[in-house]
C-alpha cells in the first residue's frame, strides 16, 4: 500500500513538473488549465505564519484541506455563492475557474480573537455584537496592512460596487458556515475569504475564490474551545494535521 501511495505521488509531481506554473505562494501553487479559462490549483502541505518567518512542511495538510475546501465550495454554490471551483482532479488538485484576483484579504469576526483581540484588548473568546467585516490589502512586503474602504475605492482595487457585493457575498458566507460548521460542534471564530473577477464580454462580476479551510478560519471545539485550526501552528500548541483531521471527519469528508 505505501509503494502504491508513493507512486501515485511521483506520478502526480511527474505531471506537475510538465506543467507551466502561473502562481506560487505559500500554501498553494496554481498551474495553467487543461483549458483556456481554467487552473489547476494544488494544495501544498507547507504551512507558514508571520509573514512566513516561521515555516514548516505538515505531511497530510494538503489533502486535508483541499477536501474540506471543495465540501465547503460545493455547499456555497448551492446556496447561490458563486466561487472557482470546478471539480477534483486528485488529492491535492483542484480544477478552478481562472479570475482577476482583487488584491483584497476580506476577514469576517464573529467571535474576538488574534490581532482583534490584541488591537481593542478584548479576551479572546468574547462574542462581538454582530459580525464585523475587515480588509486587508493583500501584499507580504507590507505585512498586509487593514484599510479603509476609503482607501480600497480611492486606489481603485475594487469598485463602490464590487465593496457592497464582497461585503454581502461575505455576510452569506458567514451565515452558512456557521450552520455547517455549528451543526458538527464546531464554532466558526472568524475566517478570511479573497474574491476574483470574471469577465463575459463587456461584463464583470464578483466570485469567492482561494480556499476556506482551517488554515484560513478559526475553529473551535464548541464544548471544549480546542483550537481545530492553524493557531495551533502559530502558537506551537501541535496537533495539527490531527485537528485539522478533525474537523474534516466530523463534516464527512475523509
Amino acid at each position: 500500500m505505501k509503494a502504491e501511495v508513493e507512486a501515485r505521488r511521483a506520478s502526480q509531481a511527474d505531471d506537475r513538473a510538465r506543467r507551466r506554473t502561473i502562481y506560487e505562494g505559500k500554501a498553494k501553487i496554481l498551474y495553467e488549465g487543461p483549458e483556456p479559462g481554467t487552473l489547476i490549483q494544488h494544495f501544498k502541505d507547507d504551512t507558514t505564519a508571520f509573514d512566513a518567518e516561521k515555516r514548516a512542511v505538515l505531511e497530510g495538510k494538503g489533502v486535508i484541506n483541499s477536501r474540506i475546501s471543495e465540501f465547503v465550495m460545493r455547499r456555497l454554490n448551492a446556496v447561490g455563492v458563486q466561487n472557482h471551483f470546478i471539480e477534483r482532479l486528485s488529492p491535492t488538485e483542484q480544477l478552478i475557474r481562472e479570475v482577476e484576483i482583487i488584491p483584497l484579504e476580506v476577514v469576517c469576526r464573529n467571535i474576538a480573537a488574534g490581532s482583534l483581540s490584541q488591537r481593542f484588548g478584548l479576551p479572546e473568546g468574547q462574542p462581538l455584537p454582530r459580525a464585523l467585516i475587515e480588509f486587508y490589502l493583500k501584499d507580504d512586503r507590507l505585512h498586509d496592512p487593514m484599510v479603509a474602504e476609503e482607501h480600497i475605492a480611492a486606489f481603485d482595487w475594487a469598485s463602490p460596487q464590487e465593496i457592497a457585493d464582497i461585503r454581502a457575498v461575505t455576510l452569506k458566507v458567514n451565515d452558512e458556515l456557521r450552520g455547517v460548521f455549528g451543526a458538527v460542534g464546531i464554532t466558526l471564530v472568524d475566517f478570511k475569504l479573497e474574491f476574483g473577477r470574471v469577465r463575459e464580454g463587456d461584463v464583470s462580476r464578483i466570485i469567492l475564490a482561494d480556499e476556506i479551510s482551517p488554515d484560513s478560519c478559526r475553529l473551535w471545539d464548541s464544548a471544549s474551545r480546542k483550537k481545530l485550526d492553524k493557531d495551533r501552528f502559530r502558537r506551537d500548541l501541535g496537533d495539527v494535521v490531527e485537528s485539522y483531521t478533525e474537523v474534516a471527519r466530523r463534516l464527512g469528508v475523509m
